[in-house]
């Protein structure tokens, strides 16, 4: 590892009842125009992908998950393609801990605390409103220079407190506040331009493309604009996946990048900060030891510490099956012990109920296929 010391580091379950924004071929927000008319650039077909998990009621299958995933080895080598992996879509905020490592490597003078942050799409709380201001401040900044949208908290009892401090909509309640203060850092520690760092043309913006390039190891040629306004790449799920495996195993391989042990052991440490306290990637960080983290529009990828490294995509955007989907996978590869996956799952996959009772009325769990298959 360069630089840096080195640290130590498929059950049926119940049903549980991501920001957008428009793509486009270098183009501004609000233009789709060009959107993946490149030939070989097209994003996966319902006819190529594979149902990867359904919801039933009384027995009855009443819907059913589509999707995409791809499970890499250490080596980046695929150990299990399921639907069409291959594909462009947009990995919206999975990219986060590659964008961290950019800002790190732009000279980012942030706490490891921070660093989690930077690669959260948190929810919003109190204590990340402040971890995300008291970045800007120590740059001599405040909210205003955000350039991600106003939000209100996400979660109720989040939004209570911010209600009754007297607080409205903020930018530092929006998902992407921690990426874009540590963006606003290193900015500020290189003398670049505040008020464009979000374009594609901007030195950080420029770091970051570079970086994701060599740990997915595909040059992005559709960059379409996030949901807080960042450049958005599309990669194919398959190269996010080996991305992700050699950011997880940073931590235990001594020729990695001092950034990415950096950002990965900080998402390890603080996992409240990447997502929040009982919100599923906390959970797989904080139970599992595993690193995960979600994108919007139905996208998920998690890594084992060796590397190991599984990616989901599904295709109408939902959230609800991925981390059953990723995380059978990764137990059907002996990553996770069953013993351990049940009780997770339980906590993220939240179950159908019906009545004053709150009965549980009906599950989610794999598709047969891809249960046989596993």
């Amino acid at each position: 590892m360069n630089d840096a010391r080195r640290s130590p580091v498929a059950p049926s379950v119940p049903s549980s009842s991501g920001a957008s924004a428009g793509a486009s071929v270098g183009t501004s927000a609000g233009s789709d125009a060009g959107t993946f008319e490149q030939p070989g650039l097209e994003p996966a077909s319902v006819a190529e992908s594979a149902e990867l998990a359904v919801v039933t009621r009384a027995g009855v299958v009443e819907s059913r998950h589509i999707g995409s995933a791809v499970l890499v080895g250490p080596d980046g080598v695929v150990l299990e393609s399921i639907g069409a992996p291959e594909r462009l879509m947009f990995p919206r905020s999975t990219l986060k801990p590659f964008q961290a490592i950019a800002s790190l490597r732009s000279g980012a003078l942030i706490s490891p605390e921070a660093v989690a942050l930077a690669c959260g799409s948190h929810v919003g709380s109190r204590k990340h409103q402040e971890l995300a201001a008291s970045v800007l401040a120590a740059e001599g900044l405040d909210a205003s220079a955000l350039k991600c949208p106003a939000a209100w908290p996400a979660r109720h009892q989040d939004l209570r407190v911010h209600l009754e401090a007297g607080k409205t909509e903020t930018p530092l309640a929006f998902n992407c506040s921690g990426k874009h203060a540590a963006f606003l850092a290193a900015t500020r520690t290189n003398g670049w331009r505040l008020n464009t760092y979000l374009e594609r043309s901007h030195p950080l913006q420029r770091v970051i493309m570079d970086v994701i390039t060599e740990y997915c190891g595909e040059t992005p040629t559709v960059v379409g604009v996030d949901g807080c306004g960042a450049p958005a790449p599309a990669l194919s799920l398959t190269g996010l996946a080996r991305g992700f495996s050699k950011l997880t195993a940073a931590t235990s391989r001594r020729d990695a990048e001092v950034h990415a042990f950096t950002v990965n052991q900080a998402m390890l440490d603080y996992p409240w900060a990447v997502h929040g306290r009982g919100e599923a990637n906390t959970l797989v960080l904080e139970e599992l030891g595993l690193t995960a983290k979600l994108g919007a529009e139905g996208v998920l990828v998690v890594g084992a510490p060796d590397g190991t490294a599984v990616a989901v995509k599904v295709l109408d955007g939902s959230s609800r099956a991925t981390n059953l989907v990723a995380l059978s996978m990764l137990a059907a590869r002996g990553v996770i012990e069953l013993d351990a996956l049940g009780p997770v799952l339980r906590k993220i996959v939240k179950p159908i109920t019906g009545g004053l009772g709150a009965e549980q009325v009906g599950s989610i769990r794999l598709a047969p296929a891809l249960l046989e298959r596993l």
